[in-house]
């Protein structure tokens, strides 16, 4: 099989040190072709941590398998059970999976948001109502990180990454961040926590058949809800508009803190632009610092 691997994808496992992942991708797509007869089609493009290519069921129905860069199966086991509690509602139904080979079989949507909503305000707020259809509260066996989980990580990964990657951000930047990761973190409350996606934003956004949207990728918390209003926050940093005033719409569409949503959109920020910059991908890294950058300046 002639595979075609995304630049993101390519360098997220070189720079993991998965060179063999690479060679062996081909293999692993025969045998998952074979086994659950499937048609293989072209590679999908976006995302850097998973190989994600057209399929075709037996019975003609379109999906989509993704597998998985090496080191990401716990978090590809927290996407499934995201899929499974959502049952197809505001996320991607989960139609297979095979966590041997960090795979998942999943239906096929359209475009994605930003392909089709030109507007950034109405794609943050169809964001914003998208996502919310996913908030429920969780049982206690549930077996997903909570937010106070990640918060308290974002402490000490956002530092060492920083000091990585030669500082490409002020050091205001990061202490900001870092104690919103500690007020988020002490601000946990499992009453008061839902399940989340943890990743919203245009791109992860895709229409279904009736013209609506479902979320794919959710890394998979149990969080505020302002954790993933924060990751709406995040993005689009060259949309033009006021991120203050952005975060004040979504509080108030939602009824969530606006401090909290601010909050969590810095730590998202950060986080997400250093992991871009460790990447190469470009200019998003560099966006998400420079943005992180002014907003420390700012106030």
């Amino acid at each position: 099989m002639t595979l075609d691997v995304p630049d993101g994808v390519r360098r997220k496992a070189l720079a993991d040190g998965h060179a063999a992942w690479l060679d062996g991708l081909p293999s692993v797509l025969d045998s998952l072709a074979q086994d659950w007869s499937l048609a293989i089609g072209a590679t999908m493009r976006g995302g850097h941590a998973a190989l994600v290519v057209e399929a075709t069921l037996a019975d003609g129905a379109p999906a989509v398998l993704k597998v998985g860069v090496p080191g990401h199966r716990r978090r590809l086991g927290f996407e499934a059970a995201v899929l499974d509690l959502d049952a197809g509602t505001s996320c991607a139904r989960l139609i297979r999976r095979d966590f041997t080979r960090d795979a998942l079989l999943l239906e096929r949507l359209g475009p994605a948001m930003y392909e089709v909503i030109m507007d950034p305000r109405s794609q943050h707020d169809m964001l914003c109502d998208t996502v919310a259809r996913l908030w429920r509260p969780l049982d206690d066996n549930v077996d997903l990180p909570t937010g106070a989980d990640f918060a308290r990580r974002m402490q000490d990964v956002i530092p060492q990454l920083w000091e990585e990657l030669d500082r490409p951000c002020s050091a205001a930047a990061i202490d900001d961040a870092v104690g919103c990761a500690d007020r988020r973190e002490r601000a946990h409350h499992h009453r008061t926590s839902v399940l989340v996606h943890g990743d919203v934003h245009e791109a992860n956004a895709l229409q279904a058949e009736d013209g609506t949207f479902k979320l794919i990728d959710p890394d998979g918390l149990w969080a505020e809800p302002a954790c993933d209003l924060g990751t709406i926050i995040r993005c689009t940093p060259d949309g033009g508009d006021d991120l203050r005033a952005r975060t004040e719409r979504l509080a108030a569409r939602t009824g969530v803190d606006a401090t909290a949503i601010w909050e969590w959109g810095t730590v998202h920020r950060v986080i997400s632009g250093l992991n871009s910059v460790r990447i190469g991908f470009q200019p998003f890294g560099n966006l998400l610092l420079a943005e992180a950058d002014r907003r420390t300046q700012a106030g």
